[in-house]
């Protein structure tokens, strides 16, 4: 995905307190650098319900390398279907990994949420 994550499938993503375990399992010496985690609960095998909390950022309502991390983890463990609908608190995706294609497959919709000026002299 070109940034490191680390996927964890919980039995229920809404109860799962990712503003204490997120921060303690991105800064495990396990993942030296930090990581992203992903709290994926297995609605269907083609729907995910996801929770993020991102490196170095914290919880976020919606990270689309996450979720690609978390169907190719699903796939591979035999848990999903190679294509998904993902739940986020942001909105849904969907996400495809092709068995012939290289790489993943993303599709979801797009909005501004900020926007904002930085002053270089201070």
């Amino acid at each position: 995905m070109g940034n490191p994550h680390c996927v964890l499938f919980v039995e229920d993503a809404s109860r799962v307190p990712v503003r204490k375990a997120g921060p303690a399992v991105e800064t495990d010496p396990l993942f030296p650098e930090g990581t992203n985690v992903s709290f994926a609960e297995i609605i269907a095998p083609d729907r995910i319900r996801l929770r993020v909390w991102e490196r170095g950022a914290g919880e976020t309502r919606a990270c689309g390398s996450a979720a690609c991390a978390t169907l190719v983890a699903a796939v591979r463990l035999g848990r999903a279907e190679r294509s998904a609908r993902i739940d986020l608190d942001g909105g849904t995706l969907q996400v495809e990994w092709p068995e012939a294609a290289t790489g993943v497959r993303m599709q979801g919709p797009v909005a501004a949420i900020f926007q904002g000026v930085i002053d270089r002299d201070e």
